[in-house]
């Protein structure tokens, strides 16, 4: 019986991916629904995000005296970055009790509302994207074709470990409903422990390691790092391969013991 269940695990991921024509366009009607009365539609976050960025990268490179050519690309890709991911991470929470109705009337895989989840907010992203564009060409990052296929190569690698911890979050989202307010606190914390306004050489050498030890600052670098002309670190990639693998497994351990009652708990 319980190998039976892991089979089931296995085939709702299998069956999740396949059915990409459904995923695609809920997450495109997700994106529709939130701006079908505005005319800019989603470009509103982009106009936002612009503002945001320009405003406090000037602000906070005179304030940190570092200079303007070198801060201003830094902040603009962790803060799109770190946008993306935490917007994700709070979305994902409620990715299944939001599927609520869908879950009880047809019977899916549950992989299809995490990818649908996951498509919407990588759309926004890649409008917030956009606004960091001038940055990038008029500081001249020195980024290259190499950095750019590393660049699709990360955010590959980026969407596997949302995936993976999204559909953690999301199953104890469902299970336990204090559980979205505890990870909205959590990542305000993170936020202010990330290097995203502030660089890790700003820590003295003996506390590198906070900035080294934080997830979210290698989930950051992915991205980052490439956009303003490096490659990111063999640290980060193999720091970012042990969370996917953990991740993975503590996904299909969860679904294999919880599949089967995610109906009854919404």
């Amino acid at each position: 019986m319980k190998r039976n269940h892991l089979h089931l695990v296995f085939q709702d991921i299998l069956q999740g991916f396949s059915s990409w024509r459904i995923w695609l366009l809920l997450g495109w009607r997700d994106i529709n629904l939130r701006y079908r009365r505005s005319t800019l539609g989603p470009f509103w976050i982009t106009l936002s995000m612009a503002t945001m960025i320009y405003s406090m990268g000037f602000l906070y490179g005179k304030l940190f005296e570092i200079d303007l050519s070198v801060y201003y690309p830094y902040i603009a890709t962790g803060m799109v970055t770190w946008t993306f991911i935490s917007t994700l991470i709070n979305d994902l929470v409620e990715a299944l009790s939001k599927a609520s109705g869908f879950i009880k009337q047809i019977k899916l895989p549950y992989t299809i509302y995490i990818l649908r989840v996951l498509t919407s907010n990588f759309i926004v992203f890649l409008h917030n994207f956009l606004a960091i564009i001038p940055i990038l060409l008029f500081f001249n990052t020195g980024i290259t074709l190499l950095l750019i296929f590393v660049l699709l190569l990360n955010i590959l690698l980026l969407l596997i470990c949302c995936f993976c911890y999204g559909f953690i979050f999301s199953l104890l989202g469902t299970r336990f409903q204090d559980i979205k307010p505890i990870i909205g606190s959590v990542l305000q914390i993170c936020f202010l422990l990330t290097p995203i306004l502030w660089m890790p050489q700003m820590l003295p050498e003996r506390f590198n390691y906070l900035a080294s030890a934080n997830p979210f600052y290698q989930l950051v670098n992915l991205i980052r790092d490439p956009l303003i002309g490096q490659m990111p670190s063999l640290f980060t990639y193999g720091y970012i391969s042990l969370m996917i693998l953990g991740g993975f497994i503590v996904m299909i351990f969860l679904l294999w013991r919880t599949r089967h009652r995610i109906a009854f708990w919404l």
